[in-house]
């Protein structure tokens, strides 16, 4: 059934119970992703005071998950491509797991950024491998819903976080709140060893096409393993030293080291596709830095600035929890129908208008508050319920899954940059205002580049210069996205593949 055909209302025929069951077992792992990651952003406050920090280093504590993220993604999603999407997806979860119960054991600053990075490590996995098995394993006519159905576990799993901190940490401790994490990590482990392989992925391989292993293409060789070893640790050190924060000139030098870290490794990885792999990172780094001043620093400034208690904290949350949720699915239903370019700007542009009145209301009105926390976290980050549609549409399938985790991940360190960065602007302006800044100012950003198509114009720039230059075209492994020309039956961005929500294969 083509697109143009198919009553969108009457997907849910096209599903089978294998579907079901594929999406069931990646959306509760999902969710338990959001609950264990938004833990530490609701115990910040009691952190800070435990462990005697400053608001700017406890923050550093949300951003320590994102410094092993980029890693985690290329690692696991390697491991996703190389040897089935199904033991990726136990691994991650795994994973994120035994970093959050780690956490409550912490005993100062630097064992609890250690532990962080245990979790970044399997959230990254747990973003590449479950979207992919899920995307592949689901019709490509209904692959934007599938991305957006599964990205509302994530919110869905920070609400029921909020909740339980609202139950336990007044009673007890922050401890706690980590411990109690791993209780429904393992019915989604349970159920995720009993799947059946992605469909797409499984066919590659009966036919004989293995995915390319991308910790095989950078870490084989005596000498190129090496330095690429050297290379990672590298961006790793420089990442924690810009986070513990320094003067000015060491923190650009630094941060000119890390972006050519990663796109050595890029251009090692992805080849000639180089180009539209950056691009998207630089898209899903703005992207983080829109959504996740106000995900992770929210609590601090109901508690700090609103002087909410943890009860009306939690409501605050459930509220803009929920909204994600909805807006997730929202988008994934309005990708598939009205494409996802489209959607996924249109979402980001109406939620513009909600930000400034969030952040104006006092204290006094908690009940707007919630409605306008609804609908600014709805429209603008569950917008993002098509971002893994979106990005995994450049990839072919032999490295889909490493190429999405690496690009998604290495751009998730906007999500490192935007909790520290939120704090050190608010002591010039407030805390609400840093947070309404940068949301208008990165979603701005954000529209731009995918509403233009940035990523796939400077790819057919790239080819057109390697062609000039003599090199041969790019033929087998490149996503379809670039295999239209001049003349040929698809125009300059208007691929379907990114308008009607199909997948490149």
């Amino acid at each position: 059934m083509s697109y143009s055909q198919a009553p969108p209302l009457r997907w849910r025929a096209e599903l089978s119970g294998r579907d079901w069951k594929a999406f069931s077992a990646a959306w509760l792992g999902y969710a338990m992703d959001g609950f264990d990651f938004v833990l530490i952003t609701l115990v910040l406050t009691e952190i800070s005071k435990d462990f005697h920090l400053s608001t700017v280093t406890a923050a550093t504590l949300v951003s320590a998950a994102f410094v092993s993220r980029w890693f985690g993604g290329l690692a696991i999603g390697a491991l996703g491509d190389r040897f089935g999407r199904r033991p990726a997806m136990v691994l991650s979860i795994g994973l994120y797991a035994v970093g959050s119960v780690l956490c409550g054991f912490s005993w100062g600053y630097w064992s609890l950024f250690a532990f962080r990075m245990v979790v970044g490590l399997g959230m990254a996995g747990e973003y590449g491998t479950s979207v992919t098995y899920l995307i592949e394993s689901w019709p490509k006519r209904l692959r934007n819903t599938a991305s957006g159905m599964i990205l509302s576990g994530y919110p869905l799993g920070g609400v029921l976080a909020a909740k339980v901190y609202a139950w336990v940490v007044p009673h007890t401790s922050w401890r706690v709140l980590f411990w109690i994490g791993i209780v429904p990590v393992v019915l989604a482990i349970y159920l995720r060893r009993r799947l059946p392989e992605a469909t797409e992925w499984k066919e590659a391989v009966d036919a004989g096409n293995r995915p390319v292993s991308a910790t095989g293409v950078l870490f084989s060789g005596g000498r190129r393993r090496w330095v690429n070893v050297l290379v990672c640790l590298a961006a790793a050190v420089a990442l924690i030293v810009v986070l513990r924060g320094q003067n000015t000139a060491i923190t650009l030098v630094l941060i000119a080291a890390i972006v050519a870290c990663f796109v050595s490794l890029t251009v090692q990885f992805a080849g000639r596709l180089w180009p539209v792999v950056v691009a998207l990172m630089v898209t899903v780094f703005s992207a983080f830095l829109y959504s996740w001043p106000l995900q992770s620093l929210l609590p601090t400034y109901l508690k700090t600035s609103l002087h909410y208690n943890p009860d009306q904290v939690s409501n605050a949350l459930l509220y803009a929890g929920c909204g994600y949720a909805v807006g997730c699915v929202a988008s994934g239903y309005l990708g598939d129908r009205f494409g996802t370019r489209v959607t996924y700007t249109g979402m980001l542009i109406v939620s513009l208008a909600f930000v400034v009145p969030v952040f104006a209301l006092g204290g006094g009105h908690t009940v707007w508050m919630w409605v306008l926390l609804f609908l600014l976290v709805g429209f603008g980050q569950g917008a993002s319920g098509v971002l893994p549609k979106y990005v995994s549409d450049h990839y072919p399938l032999n490295i889909r899954a490493a190429a999405l985790g690496f690009s998604y991940n290495v751009g998730a360190l906007g999500g490192a940059a935007a909790p520290v960065l939120g704090t050190k602007l608010a002591k010039p302006l407030s805390l609400g205002t840093s947070i309404a800044v940068l949301g208008v100012a990165f979603t701005a950003v954000v529209v731009l580049l995918v509403g233009f198509n940035v990523p796939v114009r400077l790819q057919r720039a790239a080819d057109r210069r390697a062609e000039r230059a003599g090199l041969p075209p790019r033929t087998g492994e490149e996503p379809a996205v670039f295999l239209s020309k001049p003349g040929g039956t698809q125009a300059p961005g208007s691929d379907p593949n990114l308008r009607a929500g199909a997948g490149p294969g």
